[in-house]
């Protein structure tokens, strides 16, 4: 691909850090949200179940959408999409979760308040 095919594509790394507050309420979204697939045959279903139902960041990773996190942004077409949940010991004060420290730019990448 030439440079000017290959500007057209950009990908977007997102990371959260998510606060579980309510874990019944966190799996019974999983829960329903799996049970409305009418796609996922049976055998997958009781392995879905299962997990969100052990695993909270399962659960989460069945409810996270890129449609709609991206929503209806104008000239901009979803292609390919893949994400990840895991539990983390979470430590505001540590210099890992410092998300503002990250302000270094990486091939046109934005600053982690939203300016190039």
């Amino acid at each position: 691909m030439s440079p000017s095919e290959t500007s057209r594509y950009v990908r977007l790394r997102v990371e959260l850090v998510l606060e579980i507050t309510d874990t019944d309420e966190l799996t019974a979204a999983a829960l329903d949200r799996i049970e409305a697939d009418e796609f996922m045959p049976e055998e997958e279903l009781a392995h879905a179940r299962a997990a969100v139902r052990e695993d909270k960041a399962e659960a989460l990773a069945y409810l996270v959408e890129p449609d709609a996190l991206l929503g209806e942004l104008p000239g901009v077409e979803l292609l390919q999409a893949s994400w990840t949940s895991e539990q983390a010991d979470y430590d505001p004060e540590a210099q890992e979760w410092d998300f503002d420290d990250e302000e270094e730019e990486d091939d046109g990448a934005y600053l982690t308040d939203g300016r190039p």
